[in-house]
């Protein structure tokens, strides 16, 4: 038990740098909506796609590959395998950096950054720098150092969020007034410019902070035990592409379907935007799955008819709050899309499609405890390519007629197939029991008082949002009486 609850502690504080991280980067979207251009937007929007699809690439499995052989029987020592992991991702991101150096002007072409190549080297240094110091970071995890790993997240994030609000929104203002105070790390016209430089900047401090990590042992190299952890981490790095991608393909596709490259941007900004108000799901299923993982190995423990018990109320408990949150947005969607420029307006109706999409892609996550507990993760990697064809042909077919809402609906797609082909296969192979029939009827309901709201709207504001807070409210109450959870004390009745 004791040890459970230190796990627990562990994953809260991980969740919490992660989910406050992400919430803080969040809170950036207003500033670019409102300072820049769609255009510029989709800028931004299409190179992070890259980057995010870089970073998993660069680490190539790498960070669970290190858990696995540091805690391996063949390897006492887990420095041999520390050292070895550091030296292996600093070579390949060394090289990545000096690859894109080299033909930058090339690349810098190809993703419609021509005038500002200095974008794409910033942009690479910066992946370069995350993907080594994935290392160092997963080492603090092993030796059960969660605070220093959060402590060191929290403080790359303030630094980005504080250098974005520098130089997008107070130096500007100086500039005005007294140039010479900021002339020397501001120039006018930069624009977007300085959201990859404070990138860039924070994620070098990182690379200085965690010095204390890269000393104290011996640099040496086991090309046999090398070798042996890219086998192993082979399939994760597949798993770990198909997965980002499933969520970023749109947006690196999207440019490439629109025929006027100039629309194509300030498309993909609205749609980028909008994304980020759906976010909030994605941040609900963020700090689900930081307690869910524990969760399940532990239970996995106890006899038969509790574990999948606790595995059944789990998926209960998900689908009731999930289709909380999604109401909630919705139903106040029109206070909440002043988060972002009224210039971006016109993408809202991207946000219901996307935050079912993310749902979907939730009830996916809490499905794949069959092949984790029966250690068949292959699994996952199929589901995960498949989604990946469903993403990919959708928004080939569906962008040039549909515009960024092609992109949306592929997303939805996506999800759901994997959704609904993980159930199928796991049904058969580990059957939880599920009451697919209820679980449903919550999603239904959802959609039907979804539906209402819309239908009943009169464009009265405060008439309107009166409603919709007593239709969100007998919903909280019709919910939890088909699934049978008690509000006070959130202890499920079994029946």
């Amino acid at each position: 038990m004791a040890g459970i609850k230190s796990l627990l502690k562990d994953t809260a504080i991980y969740g919490v740098s992660s989910i406050v991280g992400r919430f803080l980067n969040w809170c950036l979207v207003p500033l670019y909506t409102v300072m820049f251009a769609a255009a510029e937007y989709g800028i931004v929007t299409n190179l992070y796609a890259y980057m995010a699809l870089l970073l998993i690439i660069l680490t190539y499995g790498m960070e669970t590959g290190f858990f696995r052989f540091s805690n391996h029987d063949d390897y006492s020592d887990p420095t041999l395998v520390y050292s070895t992991s550091l030296i292996s991702l600093a070579t390949t991101s060394t090289l990545f950096l000096a690859l894109v150096l080299l033909f930058l002007r090339p690349i810098a072409g190809a993703l419609e950054c021509a005038a500002h190549p200095e974008y794409i080297a910033m942009m690479a240094a910066a992946v370069a720098a995350d993907a080594f110091t994935a290392i160092p970071f997963s080492y603090l995890r092993r030796m059960r150092r969660p605070m220093r790993f959060a402590s060191l997240k929290l403080v790359g994030i303030g630094l980005n969020i504080g250098l974005n609000l520098f130089w997008i929104l107070l130096c500007p203002k100086v500039y005005a007034v007294a140039p010479s105070l900021v002339g020397w790390c501001y120039t006018p016209g930069f624009g977007i410019g300085y959201i990859f430089l404070a990138n860039l900047v924070s994620s070098l401090a990182m690379l200085i902070l965690l010095i204390p990590e890269l000393r104290g042992f011996r640099w040496r190299f086991d090309a046999v035990l090398w070798r042996r952890m890219l086998v192993y981490s082979w399939p994760l790095l597949v798993l770990g592409v198909a997965g980002i991608m499933n969520q970023t393909i749109d947006k690196i596709l999207y440019p490439l379907l629109v025929a006027d490259k100039a629309e194509a941007m300030t498309g993909l900004g609205i749609y980028g935007a909008n994304y980020k108000v759906a976010i909030v799901m994605v941040m609900f299923i963020q700090a689900f799955r930081f307690a869910y993982e524990p969760f399940i190995f532990a239970r996995n423990k106890e006899a038969g008819d509790d574990r999948m018990q606790s595995y059944r109320d789990a998926m209960r408990y998900f689908v009731v709050f999930a289709m909380i949150l999604f109401l909630a947005v919705m139903y106040y969607i029109d206070i909440l899309k002043y988060f972002i420029s009224p210039r971006y307006f016109s993408g809202l109706k991207v946000v219901p499609l996307i935050m079912i999409a993310e749902f979907f892609f939730g009830v996916f996550f809490n499905l794949s405890l069959w092949y984790k507990l029966t250690d068949k993760t292959i699994w996952g990697m199929w589901f995960s390519l498949l989604g990946l064809v469903v993403t990919v042909v959708l928004n080939v077919v569906l962008v040039p007629h549909m515009g960024y809402m092609g992109c949306a609906v592929a997303a939805l797609c996506c999800y759901a197939v994997m959704m609904v082909v993980s159930w199928v296969v796991g049904h058969k192979k580990f059957p939880i029991g599920y009451n697919v029939r209820r679980l449903a009827g919550v999603f239904l309901t959802a959609m039907l008082f979804w539906g209402v709201a819309v239908a009943v709207t009169t464009d009265i504001r405060w008439l309107d949002l009166t409603v919709r807070t007593a239709l969100l409210a007998t919903f909280v109450a019709v919910a939890m009486r088909i699934e049978h959870i008690s509000l006070h004390n959130l202890i499920p009745s079994r029946s």
